[in-house]
């Protein structure tokens, strides 16, 4: 005072801004008041109204990433990803609005939503004729609650769609964070028939005694570790450690950020089970993901063809 504001409301409104502008920097953290921050607060304003509309306005779209397995590269499971068509500043990625999301729990709905629409469009991939597989999808936090096998079986059911087909990511914060209520939602989802993954594993912790208290079926290598595994020493090192302890543990194990050829031979060779990366594809939206699995059943088809002659032969 004055700087900072001339009367008490003011005052307040910018300690508020300076405050979120903190939050963004994460824990542990201040920020002095500058008038500048006021563009950046109108901003995210604007931008979290339009998200509050977004959903009732269908702006919101799902794309699909498919997961391969290693040796034979073909799809076992799909990732689900949500994609943003803003009317004004066009196809926005998780990473420009999921935090947001997040803070202000629009994420539960937009997650429900996302679970879903990737239901229903499994469902009707096979009843086309496509390659089963499982669609793969993120899970927040804020919808770790004793509520959610309630929403996963209604989703499940109104989609005709079978609990096999479904599988859930949490991060690794979401596990350690939510030991305590997330081991019991868990173990219930495990017996439903889900799927369960932890993603971005061995980026935030150095003690993973966290794994033994959840029903887990996956650990995926956070791409960070893959990206220079053919030449950085210490990342191969890592990725190989990562893989022996989940086969330790009767885990599978899928490499994120998979993009060349090397990368595929050499997480082959320390035994990767199944990868994910731009090499196979990149997200795409669901008719060109649709084209894909046809892509792949072809290839199945002709491939046991021949296997049959060779027999025959």
């Amino acid at each position: 005072y004055p700087f900072d504001g001339e009367d008490l409301d003011t005052l307040l409104m910018h300690a508020d801004t300076a405050m979120y502008k903190a939050k963004e920097q994460g824990g542990n953290s201040y920020q002095a008041y500058s008038r500048s921050m006021n563009a950046t607060a109108l901003q995210r304003l604007t931008l979290e109204n339009s998200l509050r509309r977004a959903l009732e306005r269908e702006e919101f779209e799902v794309h699909y990433q498919p997961i391969v397995e290693a040796r034979s590269g073909a799809p076992v499971a799909a990732e689900a990803l949500v994609r943003w068509r803003h009317p004004e500043l066009g196809l926005l990625l998780p990473s420009e609005f999921i935090a947001l999301a997040e803070e202000n729990g629009l994420i539960v709905p937009i997650g429900e939503w996302v679970m879903r629409t990737a239901c229903a469009q499994n469902r009707s991939w096979q009843a086309a004729g496509l390659l089963p597989i499982r669609v793969v999808v993120n899970l927040s936090s804020r919808q770790l609650t004793r509520g959610l096998t309630d929403v996963v079986g209604r989703i499940l059911l109104a989609a005709g769609l079978e609990s096999r087909f479904l599988g859930l990511e949490l991060t690794e914060s979401v596990l350690v964070n939510h030991q305590k209520e997330g081991t019991d939602i868990l173990h219930a989802l495990r017996a439903m028939g889900l799927h369960l993954s932890v993603d971005d594993f061995g980026t935030g912790y150095s003690s993973f005694g966290y794994l033994k208290h959840f029903p887990l079926d996956t650990l995926k290598i956070d791409r960070c570790f893959v990206r220079d595994i053919t030449s950085d020493p210490d990342d191969a090192a890592i990725t190989t450690a990562i893989i022996a302890l989940g086969h330790a543990l009767g885990l599978k194990v899928v490499a994120e950020g998979v993009e060349t050829d090397a990368h595929q031979a050499l997480l082959r060779k320390q035994g990767c089970d199944e990868m994910q990366g731009f090499l196979f594809s990149r997200p795409v939206p669901a008719d060109r993901f649709a084209a894909y699995l046809a892509s792949k059943r072809v290839v199945a088809r002709t491939g046991g063809r021949r296997a049959r002659a060779a027999g025959a032969a």
